[in-house]
């Protein structure tokens, strides 16, 4: 039985038709490339907040707010 787990930031959230086809995508590639029984392929999405998801030291968070261009007055 696969067991794939999807995780997404939860920033600009993905829909419910995004996430559908996802899970659609994923259980075809399991059956197309490797035979796996898509009735028992299991696809978990996790969206996961920008201030839990970190990468080179600092959260995703800090690194949009870093790289966002400055706004005008």
């Amino acid at each position: 039985m696969p067991y794939v787990n999807i995780k997404i930031t939860e920033e600009g959230p993905a829909t419910a038709e995004q996430k559908a086809r996802l899970i659609e995508g994923v259980t075809r590639l399991l059956q197309d490339v490797l035979g796996k029984n898509p009735q028992t392929t299991v696809v978990v999405i996790d969206e996961v907040p920008t201030d839990n998801w970190g990468i080179g030291g600092e959260s995703i968070t800090q690194r949009r707010l870093r790289s966002a261009p400055p706004r005008s007055t």
